[in-house]
This record gives C-alpha cells, structure tokens and sequence, in this order.
C-alpha cells in the first residue's frame, strides 16, 4: 500500500510539472526543449538574457538572428564550411544567413550538441532582446577619434553609431572592450572571416591609423553606455 501510495503521488507530480520540450516555432516540425533549456548554457557565459558581464565574452541580447545562426553552425561545423552552408541552405527560411570561418575555444564544443531547429529558437529568443551597453572604462580622448573613424568607415553599415540593427546588422555599440579587441584581432589576422565590404574598410582603417585606430573605434563603442 505504501509503495502505491509513493508511486501515485509521484504520477501526479509528474502531470504538473512543466514540460520539457514544446513545439518548433520557427520550422522543423519536431518537438525541442523549451527555451530556458536551450539556452541555460549560453547565459551560464554569456549573462541573463544574453547580456554579459565579462569583459571578454559578447553580449548576445539583440544579435540578428541571421548572424546568431551563421555564428553557430560555423561553431558547429568547424573548419568544414561547406557543411556549414549546407545545413543553412536545407532551411529555405535561412538564405540570408552568411557562414564566415571563426576560430572556436569552447563554442566550437557547445554548438557541436544543438540541431538546426534548436539554434534557430535560440537566434530567436536572443534577437528579441534590446541591446546590452556595457558600463566600462574607455579613454576620452580615443573614444572622440574613434567616432570620427566610425563615422567615416562604419556608419554606412552600423548605423546610429553602432547601436542599429537594421539590415541584420550586429550591433557594436556597448559591447566589451576585450572582447572587441580579440575580434578585430582575429579579423586581421585572418582567423575570423567577414564580408568584403568589412574586410575593406578595416584594411583602409589599418593602413591609415594602424593599430592606434582599432583602439580608437573600440574605445569610441565602449564610451556608449
């Protein structure tokens, strides 16, 4: 009697609890986990809602959910960007989605565990989200070139001083220093790809202002709180 007691109280507990999984909202048909599910890794790193609070870890709130699937399944894929395009290209929703090489640390690990429809939720929830400006320290003096720098070089794209994200454009404005350090780095190097309107304008900035310019623009996007 004891045991049934046990087991009964357990299946009514059972029935009230919330479900895991729910329906694909944005394609696929199957059923995924619920979103607080899907995204309990990325907050873990990334802060609640996408908004970080580590100076070297971006802050996702407010990402185009274009970029976030791009960003992802190059993640997942690794250096097989073809694999990469073609699982972007099995969804018809996803032909503005670009695939440009990065270089993975641990995301590379992470992603590697999400299907298409699961990162596409989770593009989704992080897109909806208003941008997150970082409080930080930035040089004044840099940060008033690097608005002229901006202005000249990025505003055509990054539009509102880099707070815009129109045209699925990522947002700049806000994001932490280090963090836009190690990116513009990686993009130099070559160890990130960009579209090659990007790469151009970040070669004429290189060429022109160097290293001291990159600084300039980075303390300027820092400066907006």
């Amino acid at each position: 009697m004891h045991s049934r007691f046990i087991s009964l109280a357990l299946l009514a507990s059972a029935l009230v609890l919330p479900p895991a999984l729910h329906a694909d909202e944005h394609g696929g048909g199957a059923p995924i986990a619920s979103i607080e599910m899907l995204t309990g890794a990325c907050v873990a790193c990334h802060g609640p809602a996408g908004a970080s609070v580590g100076p070297a870890i971006p802050s996702l709130a407010g990402l185009p959910a274009v970029y976030f699937i791009g960003a992802m399944l190059s993640y997942k894929h690794g250096q097989d960007l073809d694999a990469a395009e073609a699982e972007a290209a099995s969804d018809p929703e996803l032909e503005d989605v670009e695939i440009f090489a990065r270089h993975g640390t641990i995301m590379d690990r992470l992603a590697s565990g999400y299907t298409l429809a699961e990162i596409k939720a989770m593009a989704h929830y992080f897109a909806d989200k208003s941008i997150a400006l970082a409080t930080q320290e930035f040089d004044a003096e840099l940060a008033s070139k690097g608005e002229a720098l901006h202005s000249d070089n990025c505003e055509k794209c990054h539009e509102e001083g880099g707070r815009s994200t129109v045209d699925d454009m990522v947002p700049l404005a806000g994001q932490w220093k280090h963090y836009l350090h190690y990116s513009l780095a990686d993009f130099h190097g070559g160890a990130r790809g960009m579209p090659k309107k990007m790469k151009s304008r970040l070669e004429e900035v290189m060429e022109t202002e160097g290293e001291d310019g990159l600084a300039a623009l980075i303390n300027y996007y820092a400066s907006q709180q």
